[in-house]
């Protein structure tokens, strides 16, 4: 229930213009490091391996952003690859640099999304899976608020999937 409250409060305030996102430098391989080792308890615990590459060097601030955010974008990210992949299942994250921007992938071996559901699933309330997403606690506002988090970042936010085989969400957000 506090992460519902919590997800429709960030969604009010954006639609009310109350919620600005900061740009600062931070250390991103910090906080994508954090959250991995978070996620990783987890992914344990269901026998899911964790894999990730990222490639950034320690304490480089070339990357404008809102640590916050950003490490609430990764935690919806995982956090799905997590809940809907399959028991001895893998999620993949990378995260890469380039001169003008940087780009996040989450890949996981689950379930997958039909192709007529995937132009819907950054809409709010929308949820693929009805009854499974009820008994892991989701309301269909998780990839709504990622989508949010990169537009407010300038990004772009895409995902490819096929039924049985899993689901990859691509990120791309400009360094600034």
């Amino acid at each position: 229930m506090t992460r519902l409250i919590d997800d429709l409060l960030v969604l009010a305030r954006n639609d009310s213009g109350q919620l600005e996102i900061m740009r600062q430098p931070f250390d991103l391989k910090m906080t994508v490091e954090s959250t991995v080792m978070a996620f990783s308890l987890l992914s344990d615990k269901r026998e899911i391996s964790l894999v990730w590459d990222v490639q950034l060097t320690d304490g480089d601030p070339s990357f404008r952003g809102d640590e916050e955010r950003l490490n609430q974008l990764l935690y919806i990210l995982l956090d799905n690859a997590l809940k809907y992949n399959k028991p001895e299942g893998e999620i993949r994250l990378e995260v890469r640099k380039t001169p003008q921007e940087l780009q996040i992938g989450v890949t996981d071996t689950g379930i997958g999304i039909p192709s007529e559901d995937l132009p819907h699933i950054f809409d709010r309330f929308y949820r693929v899976h009805k009854g499974r997403s009820r008994s892991s606690g989701g309301v269909g506002l998780g990839l709504a608020i990622a989508a949010w988090i990169v537009k407010a970042h300038g990004g772009r936010i895409r995902a490819e999937s096929r039924v049985g085989e899993g689901t990859a969400v691509k990120v791309t957000l400009p360094r600034q």
